[in-house]
């Protein structure tokens, strides 16, 4: 049975608002996501909010998706559906223009000893990003291809920022997820199969030149530095795209759209 909330100050509301800066939720393993498009991916995936706030919605998406949360048990399982208005929506999301629907997800990090490197043909691998954007863009390219996952190295943008979630169009409940430091990702790596791929503009071979291996790990280095010399002296191949125009680099996410593309062609060839 759903509840009602009408007051901004009321405890609830104060503290899924807190969840849009990452200090609350590191310290509460949640995030939030908002819109029907998203909250729907992820219930196809198998995947409830612990909360779900709305504004009234009588969209079927809707209905089907409290029908879900009544169905796995409801309060007593853990799953809380909260009425609310349209103004106590936009106060969680930041939004003036609120979505129908928010909600309040348990964080989904995979650990990396915990990853099966085996049940795809395809990584990705992002060290120090920095934008939310190109992370969520990556994380719908790694599901369009179907890459097992998103591996983030080093310190990189929050995948559980509002932003990143919303860029992701709800990629973040298809990939895996995982955070890692280098020294850890790479013992982990070379501890079973896999080839390590990275992008350069110091590299020698086109990136169509190479036959790649399975499973292949695509590293992409951050937006304004790229990867470090180290990082690269550790690839077990380094590529290039062709630049015919001015521009000397491509976005990040489009640099990995491009490349995790022509894996999967490779792939599809064999």
């Amino acid at each position: 049975m759903a509840r009602e909330i009408t007051g901004f100050s009321n405890p609830l509301v104060k503290r899924v608002r807190s969840l849009r800066e990452k200090k609350f939720r590191k310290a509460e393993g949640l995030f939030l996501a908002e819109g029907l498009r998203i909250l729907t991916e992820a219930r196809e995936e198998g995947v409830l909010p612990e909360m779900l706030f709305h504004a009234g919605s009588t969209h079927p998406l809707a209905r089907d998706l409290i029908a879900a949360m009544e169905d796995a048990g409801g309060e007593a399982a853990g799953y809380d559906v909260i009425e609310t208005s349209a103004d106590i929506l936009s106060k969680i999301s930041g939004k003036d223009n609120a979505q129908a629907v928010v909600g309040v997800y348990r964080d989904r990090l995979t650990p990396l000893e915990k990853l099966d490197r085996s049940k795809a043909d395809i990584w990705i691998v992002a060290q120090s990003l920095r934008d939310p954007g190109n992370l969520g863009t990556i994380l719908r390219t790694g599901d369009a291809v179907g890459a097992g996952g998103l591996i983030l190295v080093d310190d990189c943008v929050d995948p559980f920022s509002v932003e990143s979630v919303r860029a992701s169009m709800g990629a973040l409940f298809t990939q895996s997820i995982t955070q890692a430091r280098w020294p850890e990702f790479m013992t982990w790596l070379r501890s079973g199969p896999g080839e390590l791929i990275g992008t350069s503009l110091k590299a020698t071979h086109d990136y169509q030149e190479p036959r790649y291996q399975s499973p292949s790990f695509l590293l992409v280095g951050n937006e304004a530095q790229g990867l470090p010399e180290a990082y690269e002296a550790e690839c077990d191949l380094l590529v290039k795209m062709p630049m015919l125009g001015k521009a000397d680099s491509l976005n990040a996410a489009v640099a990995t759209a491009v490349m995790a593309y022509e894996l999967l062609n490779q792939k599809r060839k064999r």
